[in-house]
């Protein structure tokens, strides 16, 4: 499991790219037959990746010793979004079927968690954000018909876009973890402009669905102090609460966002207007 400690604003000013590129950009989510966790002491939040090929593949008890308990969700709870071809995700014996771009919420207390393919040709690739957790909620399964979906923005400014909440309080009880994916139309390159902070709220984005030789420049940083990642297929970048968080694409492209924090309002943020950026 890789650590990433947390970076002050003040800090973040003096990076270079490569510096910013370690302390927030995770480059590779998924391994065959493997699983990769990333360890952010920002709001203790955890993202990875599992995708089984040629055999199931089982986050064990081997987790815990790493996060001073006996199991990996002793104390957390688990988000899990499909994106690549069929699969199975086997909860404590419970076997939920995940087609793509489908969510499963796995409560506090779940112990053996192991995630299948059914076609080693178009294996599954579940994408996971993990939160702690209080107390425990029921696992639950959610389909893109059961998502809270809404469409914003609009073909003149390049930025229409469709974002399913998935697991959001609208749909299901969490303790705090919530996620959500968003797919811009075609023609469509920003995923959200004017952008905005949330200092009550840390969050992470995991882009897919990006073409060879495409890429997202991932805006961040303090409003007036702004940065920018680039960022190819399959690569999360952490934001924390107190950066911005918005990108552009060389083409049209999809993106999992991860949330972790003080509250689960989805509109509580701070607009920051574009000519208020520096």
């Amino acid at each position: 499991m890789e650590i990433r400690q947390s970076i002050h604003s003040d800090h973040a000013k003096q990076l270079d790219t490569e510096a910013l590129r370690r302390a927030f950009l995770i480059e590779n989510i998924f391994t065959a037959d493997d699983y990769t966790l990333t360890y952010s002491h920002i709001d203790r939040i955890i993202i990875g990746g599992v995708m089984p090929v040629n055999r199931p593949v089982t986050l064990g008890d081997e987790m815990g010793k790493a996060l001073g308990v006996s199991y990996f969700l002793e104390r957390r709870e688990l988000g899990v979004i499909n994106i690549g071809g069929p699969g199975q995700a086997v909860i404590d014996g419970k076997t939920w079927e995940m087609g793509q771009e489908e969510a499963l919420y796995v409560g506090k207390g779940a112990r053996t968690l192991q995630f299948r393919s059914l076609d080693p040709a178009c294996p599954a690739r579940f994408y996971f954000n993990s939160a702690p957790a209080h107390c425990t909620f029921p696992d639950r399964k959610i389909t893109l018909a059961e998502a809270a979906s809404t469409t914003l923005g609009a073909a003149a400014t390049a930025n229409r876009r469709t974002i399913h909440r998935f697991i959001v309080p609208d749909v299901l009880p969490t303790c705090q973890l919530t996620m959500g994916l968003t797919r811009l139309e075609s023609g469509s390159l920003w995923n959200t402009m004017p952008c905005h902070t949330h200092d009550r709220r840390m969050e992470v984005y995991f882009y897919f669905d990006l073409p060879d030789e495409s890429a997202v420049f991932h805006m961040m940083g303090e409003p007036q102090q702004t940065r920018h990642l680039l960022v190819h297929n399959e690569q999360a970048v952490i934001s924390p609460s107190w950066s911005i968080h918005a990108g552009v694409g060389t083409q049209c492209y999809a993106f999992i966002w991860g949330m972790v924090g003080e509250n689960q309002i989805f509109d509580d943020m701070d607009p920051v207007n574009i000519s208020a950026l520096r």
